[in-house]
């Protein structure tokens, strides 16, 4: 059995999207490991399925998985690279589309350019929301001060249908992304991990940023850690609120716009880099894996 598959980017932040609307396929962790691997498989970010929609009032089930095979709950750039798929497969005309994630229903709206524009909801703040446990940690007007390998960092939190943590820095270029996001990532007080954003500020209405995804590391770009970022500058009058906030990040630039009380809208780009098709059992077999999930292995 053949899967097509078609590899795409948003700003870089690098895709697999599989149609599994007109194909069928197992799936388990250690196929979404094999197949994000860039030496032996396609190589990606995150692994992103198209599926038949579960309720009669969207058109599509958006699933996401992180390189080393976790399933998370949304990604911005991969919602955009999203809209562009179905649209270029001809599994829909429609120029907007209600799509169903683990966390919620989004809206993505493609303009005659080809940019695509994201509906990313509403932020959330509240620990129990991202989710963080901050027991003996020191809150600070909206931040809080968390001990990271015997450091004090100042960090923001904010849930954009997966978890992210923002900290300010004077330059991301000096900032050691590697490192901090690491540590960070995993800390105890974040039980289901988190992304950790860097976020540098050059005026009212432009960022730089740089994210350390988790369960993939640092990325070109990250669609939802744009938006964490922006909400969070807005919400501590870095940032101008309602205007057009350009987030500038390794692999390009992401426009958010946010007003409190609003879902955060991203809008950006997206490529298509190649197609092609790959055989389950025949990858599985080269590798030694077993596609037969059990329970705890099941997607």
């Amino acid at each position: 059995m053949l899967i097509e598959f078609t590899k795409m980017h948003g700003l870089g932040n690098d895709f697999m999207v599989i149609d599994l609307v007109t194909q069928r396929m197992d799936l388990t962790t250690d196929l979404v490991r094999l197949l994000a691997d860039r030496h032996l498989g396609v190589g990606f970010d995150q692994l992103l399925l198209v599926e038949p929609p579960t309720r009669p009032d969207v058109d599509f089930k958006y699933r996401i998985f992180n390189a080393d095979g976790t399933e998370v709950s949304q990604c911005g750039n991969g919602a955009r690279c999203f809209a562009s798929f179905v649209q270029a497969r001809k599994l829909s005309f429609k120029q907007r589309l209600r799509v169903e994630t683990a966390s919620g229903i989004i809206t993505l709206s493609t303009d005659r350019y080809g940019w695509v524009q994201v509906d990313m909801g509403k932020p959330k703040f509240e620990p129990a929301q991202i989710p963080f446990t901050p027991q003996a940690i020191t809150k600070i007007g909206n931040s809080y001060r968390l001990n990271v390998n015997g450091t004090p960092i100042e960090l923001y939190i904010v849930n954009m249908g997966n978890p992210h943590a923002v900290i300010k820095v004077d330059d991301v270029l000096a900032t050691d992304v590697d490192k901090l996001g690491q540590a960070i990532e995993s800390h105890p007080a974040f039980p289901e991990r988190v992304n950790v954003g860097f976020l540098q500020i050059v005026n009212q209405r432009h960022i730089r940023l740089r994210v350390y995804e988790r369960g993939v590391g640092e990325t070109q770009a990250c669609g939802t850690g744009a938006c964490a970022a922006v909400v969070v500058g807005i919400r501590e009058g870095w940032l101008d609120e309602g205007a057009n906030i350009r987030a500038q990040l390794y692999g390009g630039s992401l426009e958010v716009r946010w007003q409190d009380g609003y879902p955060v809208m991203m809008t950006g780009p997206t490529a298509f880099v190649f197609e092609g098709v790959f055989s389950p059992d025949g990858l599985a077999a080269q590798a030694g894996i077993n596609l037969t999930p059990d329970d705890a292995d099941k997607y």
